[in-house]
């Protein structure tokens, strides 16, 4: 999430090739829908650009876009490289500017400024399958993305140099589908799902799992994102069998029951102030865990 004139929001993307902002307090859009994209839109981050909030999207369109969250409008032209459909976009900050790390069904991983629209360096390769999922974090204070592909594996970059950090990490048992970073008493965490229905947590600056990986889900795990609710740091987890549940990162246990939806969950997020945000078919909904 972000905040346009002092308000959360957050951004979502869709099949039907719009991208929409939505107010967290009202549950209500608060722009028209940002349109442009000819293709899917199944990836969204937002950032900071020359003090602006902004949203970045990717598309099967294979393009990456840029928009001014205050005004609904595009910020420079599409972003064009990939070759193939865009399916995970964050957004960081490297060497004082800000960028946006891509994956794609083309294999690689590319990183864009913001400011300019032109790509950092060359693409990252060594994934060999598509690229599903990216998430930024600090290692040793460098800046990181970390990937996870259909081809069962986790991959750390380091965002200086485009050079990879350790061996990718393996222990899924089928194609990961989401990644997200934390810290986790003081040590930054990635945390994977995985079509094989577990979550797993790894340690970034060994490359080591940090426990046993966390089951219970009995369904392709689709979407994963971490943050804190009621002071406990957690990761919230969504199923393709139309369930949420909550993991406290410390244990390793479920935090509360299961939340169920009407349809399959693609898409969580946690707000800044402890709201869980859930994407389920063609809705959205923000609620509390409690």
């Amino acid at each position: 999430s972000a905040r346009v004139a002092g308000c959360p929001v957050a951004v979502t993307g869709s099949a039907d090739q719009s991208v929409r902002v939505w107010g967290l307090s009202t549950g209500q859009p608060i722009s028209e829908p940002l349109t442009g994209h000819t293709g899917p839109v199944y990836a969204a981050a937002t950032g900071v650009v020359e003090g602006r909030p902004v949203a970045v999207t990717g598309s099967w369109d294979r393009t990456v876009r840029v928009w001014d969250l205050a005004t609904g409008q595009p910020v420079g032209e599409p972003f064009t490289g990939h070759t193939n459909e865009v399916w995970a976009v964050a957004t960081t900050v490297v060497e004082g500017r800000p960028v946006a790390v891509t994956g794609s069904r083309d294999e690689t991983v590319r990183v864009w400024d913001l400011a300019t629209g032109r790509p950092v360096g060359e693409p990252l390769t060594g994934h060999t399958d598509l690229v599903v999922a990216v998430a930024t974090g600090v290692v040793e204070g460098r800046p990181v993305a970390v990937t996870g592909s259909w081809d069962g594996t986790v991959r750390v970059w380091d965002l200086a140099t485009g050079r990879p950090v350790g061996e990718p990490f393996t222990g899924h048992t089928d194609l990961v589908r989401a990644v997200a970073t934390t810290v986790v008493e003081g040590r930054p965490v990635a945390v994977t799902s995985s079509d094989d229905g577990t979550v797993r947590v790894w340690d970034l600056a060994t490359g080591w799992p940090a426990g046993e990986p966390i089951t219970g889900h009995t369904d392709r795990v689709l979407a994963v994102a971490t943050g804190v609710v009621e002071s406990r740091l957690v990761a919230v987890t969504g199923s393709n069998n139309k369930k949420v549940r909550v993991w406290d990162l410390a244990t390793g246990r479920q935090v509360g029951p299961e939340l169920v939806f009407p349809a399959a969950v693609h898409a969580v997020a946690v707000t800044s102030d402890g709201r869980l945000v859930v994407g389920f078919g063609w809705e959205v909904a923000v609620l509390a865990p409690s």
